[in-house]
């Protein structure tokens, strides 16, 4: 009973992390030339792409294709256009149209206004003839009085009207304004991110290394999970390069030249391994037992297919940008198979949890299933302590630090992520004595009392 008592505390816990984690909402961090197609949208405001600027910074857009439905002879245009908001102004424009002081977002003084659609319409022509207003439009502004986090948004304050347009756009910052064609791509908080990925790649680099190291001096006490753990590094190490060189390309021309591709490549790997990883320590497999019971292996048919699920919900966030009516859907989808994840990895560690706790009192073990049942313990609350560390700490500190500090909160992540890896191997390394093993009577004696007084503590 005791036994049952402590699996229902621990997945009690594990489900009441998960509801808070539901609860995040994890935002992208991408920022470069995008080129967007806009069908036949009703919705009163389209946002497009969020930035940092500095002191000296500078927007480019250029669209084309502009259709309405139903035609009308005469739409307002003025009522539809391109303006620049802060989140904050957001609000405020939010409240002027709930008090009825303004009609549309265009009209408030509190944004900055980019492109009104009425002057697509031609210049008068004094022949008389009726000429077609324009499709297309370009334009490039130097916002050297603009600084702060801006997002690029469409109203549509007319709404019966649908609107069709293929949009591209560009925000930059000039890190010295005497040279516009020197241009940073990346938003004002993500501009230290290459250097800041590449040292965390040289990092587990190392920490591969050293990890090889530790396998070849003691491969006669390494499991296949000690080289599976390897492999993890690795593919961590690499997901961070392709990071780093995605971000730096992204940064000086606007777009990742494939390095994109290669990131998604090993960021799917890298999830898809890692939660394997924890389910298979969390089983015991390898370095405990041989096999994987039915249950456990039910739980890696699970996650695997859920990491695929996530790293397409990832890709199709990173690349439509929220201008997509779908980009809701899909962010919903991430978190919620996230949090799925982060709930079925627990539960292997809590069967083991059990099973160690039921072996100390029937196989005369006591001292050595004590020691592996604390050890077990111990991973789930660093497990816990991870999942929540980088699914909830870490997305408050993206929402309260300012717009140049943003990448403080990737920073944190990544730390949190490395700990955790290094927690892992340590307290899972390959020992050539195995010390669970070297217990005396005594030592025997005081485990078998030890887990006595805590069975009648949970009772």
């Amino acid at each position: 009973m005791a036994g049952k008592g402590l699996a229902r505390s621990l997945l009690v816990r594990g489900f009441g992390l998960a509801m808070i984690i539901v609860s995040a909402w994890i935002g992208a961090a991408r920022a470069e030339i995008r080129k967007m197609e806009v069908r036949s949208d009703a919705r009163s405001i389209i946002p497009f792409d969020e930035f940092g600027f500095t002191q000296a910074g500078g927007l480019e857009l250029n669209v084309t294709g502009i259709a309405f439905s139903p035609e009308a002879e005469s739409p307002d245009l003025s009522q539809l256009g391109f303006f620049l908001s802060t989140r904050d102004a957001w609000l405020h424009v939010l409240r002027q149209l709930q008090d009825h002081d303004i009609t549309c977002a265009l009209q408030s003084d509190l944004v900055r206004l980019v492109y009104s659609f009425d002057q697509l319409f031609p210049p008068p022509n004094p022949s008389g003839v009726a000429v077609a207003r324009s499709s297309t439009f370009r334009l490039g502004l130097n916002l050297t009085d603009l600084s702060g986090q801006f997002t690029l948004v469409f109203a549509n304050c007319l709404p019966p009207l649908r609107v069709s347009m293929s949009v591209r756009s560009a925000m930059f910052n000039l890190p010295d304004p005497s040279d516009p064609s020197h241009r940073a791509y990346l938003s004002a908080g993500a501009a230290v991110l290459p250097l800041v990925y590449f040292i965390l790649f040289l990092t587990y680099a190392a920490l591969a290394a050293a990890w090889a190291a530790v396998l070849l001096r003691r491969r006669r006490a390494a499991f296949r999970i000690h080289y599976f753990m390897l492999a993890v590094v690795v593919l961590k190490a690499f997901n961070l390069l392709c990071e780093a060189e995605d971000k730096s390309y992204i940064e000086r021309t606007g777009s990742a030249h494939g390095w994109d591709v290669l990131f998604y490549i090993f960021s799917f790997l890298k999830g898809i391994s890692l939660f394997t990883l924890i389910v298979l320590i969390g089983t015991g497999w390898s370095f405990l037992k041989p096999y994987l019971q039915d249950r456990e292996k039910k739980v890696l048919m699970v996650v695997i297919p859920l990491q695929v699920v996530s790293n397409v919900a990832q890709v199709a966030i990173d690349e439509s940008g929220p201008y997509a009516r779908d980009w809701v859907t899909w962010k919903q989808v991430f978190l919620l198979v996230d949090v799925i994840c982060c709930c079925a990895v627990l539960f292997p560690i809590v069967w083991s949890i059990k099973n160690l706790r039921e072996a100390a009192r029937t196989d005369g073990k006591a001292a050595v299933n004590l020691m592996k049942l604390t050890l077990f313990r111990q991973y789930y609350v660093v497990v816990i302590c991870y999942i929540y560390f980088t699914r909830v700490v870490v997305y408050a500190l993206t929402t309260i630090t300012s717009y140049r500090y943003l990448w403080t909160s990737v920073v944190a992540g990544e730390l949190a992520t490395l700990a955790f890896y290094v927690f892992t191997g340590y307290k899972f390394r390959p020992e050539a004595h195995n010390p669970y093993f070297a217990i005396d009577e005594e030592e025997e004696e005081a485990a078998a009392e030890a887990l006595k007084l805590d069975d009648e503590f949970e009772l």
